[in-house]
């Protein structure tokens, strides 16, 4: 085969690696800004526990803008519950609470002001189990879903939306 017939493979295989390159980078950049937010609002006593506004979660938005949102979030939770201490089941649980919601953004991406809902409820119903289960607090499922819930909205509802509209007319930020 000549060159000339090698080239536009060749060049289209590039493009989807540097492609792919570029979701990976942006995934990791969203990790670490998960972690940073998670340990700020630990530093205030906020990123666990029955009151919880995790500034973090106002991230859960970024999946209306790039798929590469979902795993960066949800290694960004993953490490964060790790590094502040929290019980393997509230990593494990916790991460799929967000990887949930991070996934139900992006299947909402179309329709952005209703987007920051599905990290709220997965939130809302996944965490209060957890923290029922895991640090013995067995009567408390409503109390825990109104708190962790209210939190929720803070964080992904008034905050992310702030995010969305800071960052919705920002040329090319995540093509």
């Amino acid at each position: 085969m000549t060159g000339r017939g090698e080239a536009p493979y060749a060049r289209r295989e590039r493009r989807f690696d540097m492609k792919a390159v570029k979701n990976l980078c942006l995934g990791g950049a969203i990790a670490a800004l998960y972690v940073v937010l998670t340990l700020l609002a630990n530093a205030f006593g906020l990123a666990s526990g029955a009151i919880q506004v995790r500034l973090s979660e106002a991230l859960t938005i970024l999946p209306v803008f790039t798929v590469a949102a979902i795993p960066g979030l949800t290694v960004g939770c993953v490490l964060a519950n790790l590094i502040t201490g929290c019980a393997a089941w509230d990593v494990v649980f916790g991460s799929l609470a967000t990887l949930i919601g991070a996934a139900g953004t992006r299947l909402l991406r179309k329709r952005p002001l209703i987007a920051w809902i599905p990290p709220v409820l997965s939130n809302a119903i996944i965490v209060p189990i957890v923290l029922q289960k895991v640090y013995g607090a067995p009567d408390s499922f409503w109390y825990l879903m109104l708190t962790v819930g209210a939190g929720e909205v803070i964080a992904c509802g008034i905050l992310g939306l702030l995010l969305y509209r800071g960052l919705k007319d920002v040329p090319n930020l995540f093509d």
